[in-house]
């Protein structure tokens, strides 16, 4: 095996930073120096349900750890920039401002990146900024499509970069007591794991022409590698998630950080051999595209996993709970099962007598401490140090994007097919009984929110078969779910290709 010295390091560095324009910085954090960080993408302002400016979320965050100093911001909207700017001179702190992300990489004043953006621009901005030598924060999903993940991946391990992904829980010493619990084998073999979401949402409404661009907004920058489309939604900067060409749906948008848990839960270490995804656009005449009730069967190593994501709105009827849980995860084991949220969890018998308990920290609590992780990771240059390294996030966010490619490759079909699909997808007897009561639940749902055949069930996806090795799809549809792992690249905004 080659082994990476210094000079290889750094002439790896000078060599991606001139394929990009870029001098190399690359200066290390010292245990005595301020980590200088720069904050890409606010958020909204005043988006609906108060929801999105998790850029702003993070400013708060970053500065409660010491030695961490934020020196720029970055928007594309320059209202939104200005209000950040604001924010920050009322707290005594001035930062330099940019709307465009490659002059923040020109900044040898910064250290590391901190990605907020839209998820379509997540890996390239993370990408860009390894090869300019700086470290990297990014939000989940880590990236937009499969592709894109494994260049993440890549990049950091070539360029010898720190990148952190943003999901949170890895840094709460409850669920890893809980998760290490469940690896003992104390509650016997896992069977499956089971991630509920249930998350009401509203409405996009709809157009009736593309929405005129907000003259604070350079479009041409928001797009970056994405096509440069109208804008068919009447939020800009919050409503892309349900768009195919800019987000991932809600199962790429909540979903990463409860797939995260299953994987963690199980020790998964590669993507998911299989998956078969049910589910539609219900109740909504909306110009959304992504699933707004969606079910996904993984095939994972060593045990499935099934995700559970309801988003119909509460005005009427309740969303409802499973086994007390909104938004959560089971682990089913065979001697007992472990029930968590983001922060803790507890260990039940068959009898629904609690084990054990996990007591977790508060969910804000939980934030500072994963930024403080990569603050730390940063100085002492050792990326084993991270809670949550990018292969983890990449590996994921895998678990999302094939449960999309199987959605966005499948066609209606009655319930009696889809019972058929289910029984001869599923690995095991547990996880087809399981995966079977999910589907009943899923059609009461649509049927309590008046969501009734003709209309129900919706799509039943395509099974599709990924090579978790190379990381592509083969067999049926291998080529068209391909097409799908990946996306053509806008220029000047072209996706490096590290792997």
């Amino acid at each position: 095996m080659h082994k990476t010295t210094r000079r290889d390091f750094v002439k790896g560095c000078a060599a991606g930073a001139l394929a990009c324009g870029w001098p190399c910085w690359a200066r290390s954090a010292g245990a005595n120096s301020d980590v200088r960080l720069a904050i890409v993408g606010l958020g909204g302002i005043d988006v609906p349900g108060s929801v999105g400016g998790r850029g702003r979320q993070l400013i708060d965050a970053f500065r409660k750890v010491p030695g961490a100093r934020i020196v720029a911001l970055c928007d594309v909207d320059q209202a939104i920039l200005d209000h950040g700017a604001q924010i920050m001179r009322k707290a005594g702190v001035a930062v330099t401002t940019y709307t465009d992300l490659r002059r923040v990489l020109d900044d040898r004043n910064v250290d590391a990146v901190v990605v907020a953006t839209p998820n379509h621009w997540h890996a390239l901005a993370a990408v860009w900024a390894c090869q300019a030598g700086k470290d990297v924060y990014v939000e989940k999903p880590l990236a937009h499509n499969l592709w894109e993940g494994r260049q993440i991946v890549a990049a950091a391990q070539k360029y010898g970069r720190i990148v952190q992904v943003g999901t949170q829980s890895r840094s709460s010493a409850a669920l890893r007591e809980a998760f290490e619990f469940v690896r003992s084998g104390q509650m016997g073999k896992p069977r499956y794991a089971h991630a509920v979401i249930y998350r009401p949402r509203e409405s996009l409404g709809k157009v009736a022409a593309p929405a005129p661009v907000p003259s604070t907004v350079n479009y041409d920058l928001w797009s970056g590698p994405a096509p440069l489309e109208p804008i068919r939604r009447q939020d800009l900067h919050y409503a892309w998630h349900w768009f195919w060409t800019w987000g991932n749906g809600e199962i790429g948008n909540n979903g990463p950080h409860y797939l995260d848990l299953c994987r963690w839960a199980l020790g998964c270490q590669a993507p998911p051999r299989h998956a078969l995804s049910i589910g539609g656009r219900f109740l909504f005449d909306d110009d959304g595209e992504t699933p707004n009730t969606h079910i996904a069967l993984l095939d994972c190593d060593p045990a499935p996993i099934l995700c559970e994501l309801r988003g119909l709105p509460e005005d009427k009827k309740p969303t409802g709970s499973f086994r007390g849980l909104r938004t959560g995860v089971i682990i089913q084991c065979e001697g007992g099962y472990l029930k968590t949220d983001l922060t803790g969890g507890s260990a039940f018998d068959h009898q629904d007598q609690e084990i054990r308990k996990f007591a977790g920290p508060k969910a804000g609590d939980m934030v500072v401490t994963h930024v403080t992780n990569f603050v730390a990771a940063m100085r002492s240059r050792n990326a084993g140090q991270l809670h949550a390294p990018v292969l983890e996030g990449h590996l994921s966010t895998a678990c999302a994007h094939v449960a999309n490619v199987s959605h966005r490759l499948g066609a209606t079909a009655d319930p009696e097919a889809i019972r058929a699909a289910i029984q001869k997808a599923a690995p095991t007897t547990a996880a087809a009984t399981a995966f079977a009561d999910v589907f009943e639940r899923y059609e009461q749902h649509l049927a309590i929110h008046g969501v009734t055949r003709p209309v129900a069930p919706g799509v039943l996806g395509a099974w599709v078969t990924l090579d978790p090795a190379r990381e592509r799809f083969v067999g049926p549809l291998a080529d068209q779910a391909n097409a799908l792992a990946t996306r053509a690249y806008r220029a000047p905004f072209i996706m490096p290709t590290v792997a």
